[in-house]
């Protein structure tokens, strides 16, 4: 098996994987503070507490759009396992074909979400990473990587009203039982919730309409949970999908 890592802005994810499944699936906030030994400790305690020895890990990988946080975690896992782990970058194999202007500027997360949907999903596709930012990668029906979009999170969202309004309170995300709330926090969690479901459901049919298809639609990350009961347009859900991505991108590369 191998030890599978994400650093997004908010959460560190990570878990172990092999061919016949994913073990566990941890997140951790992503701290800038914390040094390689404190992140080290975290590492070993999960481990420890799953029953999985460094001896049963044959490698590690990274992903991350935090490059301050990305040498903090390699140097923990050098600590905890014993040998470096692979970073997705430039000079990785990955097997995606990406057609954006500038192909350098692409995310480690979204090249590693693309990987992990090819392989278990039909092409045309759109892909949802909903975090602290929500982005959407389209993928075309000869597997190309054409672009996508980039839009603020729910979270982030829900942060920017509180903070930036007087009478606006910080509010816990929660699916609304109506649409049409009758309270200042029923009207702030239904504006987040529909506001992205409907958001979502418009860039699908703008998608598909460009794409002259149909595609397949994959969402992922911690805030989708909270948006895609609310969607109108079926959405698979996959939470592992990006340490199914950081697990076939290791493969190619050793």
């Amino acid at each position: 098996m191998i030890f599978a890592i994400d650093i997004g802005n908010t959460n560190i994810t990570f878990g172990c994987i092999d061919d016949d499944a994913i073990y566990f699936t941890e997140r951790v906030s992503s701290d800038h503070n914390k040094t390689p030994f404190e992140y080290s400790i975290i590492f070993q305690s999960i481990l420890d507490f799953q029953k999985i020895t460094c001896d049963q890990i044959e490698g590690s990988i990274i992903s991350s759009v935090v490059p301050s946080i990305g040498d903090t975690i390699a140097q923990a896992v050098t600590r905890v396992l014993g040998k470096a782990p692979l970073v997705v970058g430039p000079g990785v194999k990955t097997g995606l074909n990406i057609l954006i202007e500038n192909p350098a500027q692409l995310g480690a997360d979204l090249v590693v979400a693309a990987v992990g949907a090819l392989e278990k999903y039909p092409c045309p596709m759109i892909i949802f990473d909903m975090g602290t930012a929500t982005t959407v990668s389209v993928i075309d029906k000869n597997r190309n990587f054409l672009g996508g979009m980039i839009a603020p999170g729910l979270r982030a969202a829900a942060n920017a009203m509180s903070n930036s309004t007087a009478q606006l309170p910080d509010i816990s995300l929660e699916v609304p039982k109506r649409v049409i709330g009758r309270n200042t926090i029923e009207c702030m969690r239904g504006g987040l919730i529909f506001g992205n479901a409907a958001m979502m459901d418009g860039l699908v049919d703008r998608i598909n309409d460009e794409l002259g298809a149909k595609a397949t639609v994959i969402a992922t990350g911690g805030m989708a949970r909270y948006v895609i009961p609310s969607c109108r347009h079926k959405i698979e859900y996959d939470n592992d999908l990006l340490l199914s991505g950081l697990y076939l991108i290791y493969k190619k590369n050793v």
